[in-house]
C-alpha cells in the first residue's frame, strides 16, 4: 500500500524515440509548479434516442500529455533533437515512455507518441521561463509500478 505520500518530486519519466534515442532517457529539470499533465479524454460515445433508450460505445482516443521543463533543463535537448530529426527527415518519429510515481506505487506506460507541440525556445522575461512540450500518445496503460 502506498500510504498517504503524494509527492511528485520523485517521479521518474523515461522517454525514447527509437530512431534517435533507442535507449530510454530519464527526464530531469522539471518545473517546480508543473511537472506533467495528461488531458482528460472521452473514451466512450454516448447517445440517447428520443424514446429514452440510452446507448454507449467505446471509442479509442489519443491522450494529449504535456511535460514542463525548467529553461536550463538538459532534457530540453531531447525534444530539440527529436524535432530537428523530424524536420530533416520530413516525417514524424514515434516515441515511447513511462512515468513511475514512486509515492503512489503506480506506473504508466505510453506508446505511439508524437511530438505534437513544441516550444522552440524559452520565453524570456526577467528570467527565462519553463518550456512545455506536448506528446500525443496513441496508448497509455496503467498498473502497479516497479519496486524502486
Amino acid at each position: 500500500m502506498a500510504g498517504n505520500n503524494i509527492t511528485a518530486a520523485n517521479a521518474i519519466i523515461l522517454l525514447s524515440v527509437a530512431s534517435i534515442f533507442p535507449s530510454p532517457i530519464q527526464m530531469q529539470g522539471f518545473s517546480a509548479d508543473d511537472i506533467f499533465n495528461a488531458e482528460d479524454v472521452e473514451p466512450a460515445e454516448t447517445v440517447m434516442g428520443v424514446d429514452g433508450f440510452f446507448s454507449a460505445g467505446f471509442v479509442p482516443v489519443p491522450v494529449p500529455w504535456e511535460i514542463t521543463l525548467m529553461p536550463n533543463s538538459d532534457s530540453s535537448t531531447f525534444f530539440e533533437q527529436w524535432q530537428q530529426a523530424q524536420k530533416a527527415a520530413k516525417q514524424a518519429f514515434f516515441a515511447s515512455g513511462s512515468v513511475t510515481l514512486i509515492s503512489t506505487g503506480r506506473q504508466y506506460i505510453m506508446s505511439q507518441g508524437i511530438l505534437s507541440r513544441f516550444k522552440a525556445m524559452p520565453q524570456a522575461q526577467k528570467v527565462l521561463r519553463a518550456r512545455n512540450f506536448r506528446i500525443t500518445w496513441g496508448n497509455v496503460d496503467s498498473g502497479p509500478g516497479p519496486i524502486v
